[in-house]
């Protein structure tokens, strides 16, 4: 072998010995970089083990009430306005003549079935059922000086009002009412007023009244 041969042998043997240095090296890095990443990240248990960390949990107490539901009025029978009309004196000649009667209505909502006992302040006798709801309605308003049982009608004389249930029987001012049962899906009330001559002399004129109306549950 020549001189010059020697030499170029070995500067390619240096050579290769760098190249594949180099690939060995970055052999080396790519293990160590990939494991520093992982080392970097939060365990995959890291939510689980909070759990364990005292003041990084707590707790929520919840609590509440169901309750039995109680009838309650519809906004449209909350306030109403009843016109009577108008009847002449030549209607009125003697004491309890009447004037056509004219209905009004007390509409509920949300009534539950259920039992339901209530007593009638009155009679004393009890109203009880082991599936509907009942309901008693207290008519308070000013009465009449001659006849008690009549609202008094503001602005005339010899007339008042009286209030009745659909039946035709008196509804008693002042207290509560006999207790009505109700029926799920017919929960409606319905009343009359009508004009009435009282014994005080009749004096023309138009005429007002407020009654008020509150319901109980037994």
């Amino acid at each position: 072998m020549t001189k010059m041969s020697a030499t170029t042998s070995r500067r390619l043997w240096l050579e290769d010995l760098r190249y594949y240095g180099t690939l060995g090296s970055q052999a080396m890095m790519a293990p160590l970089t990939l494991g520093a990443m992982l080392w970097l990240l939060p365990p995959a248990n890291a939510a689980v083990d909070n759990w364990d960390v005292e003041g990084a949990n707590g707790s929520l107490y919840v609590h509440g009430a169901l309750t039995e539901s109680a009838c309650r009025l519809e906004m449209t029978s909350v306030r109403q306005d009843i016109a009577l009309g108008e009847i002449g004196t030549g209607h009125l000649k003697t004491v309890g003549a009447q004037g056509e009667p004219v209905h009004f209505e007390l509409r509920l909502a949300d009534c539950l079935r259920g039992p339901a006992s209530s007593r009638d302040e009155r009679t004393g006798a009890l109203t009880w059922a082991n599936n509907q709801p009942a309901v008693s309605v207290s008519f308070l308003a000013t009465q009449d000086a001659d006849n008690p049982q009549l609202v008094k009608a503001q602005g005339v004389s010899g007339l008042g009002l009286r209030l009745a249930t659909e039946e035709g029987e008196d509804v008693p001012l002042g207290y509560r009412g006999r207790p009505l049962m109700l029926i799920s899906g017919q929960d409606t009330l319905r009343y009359t007023v009508t004009p009435e001559r009282t014994p005080a002399s009749l004096m023309a004129g138009g005429y007002r009244a407020v009654v008020d109306f509150h319901l109980s549950y037994d």
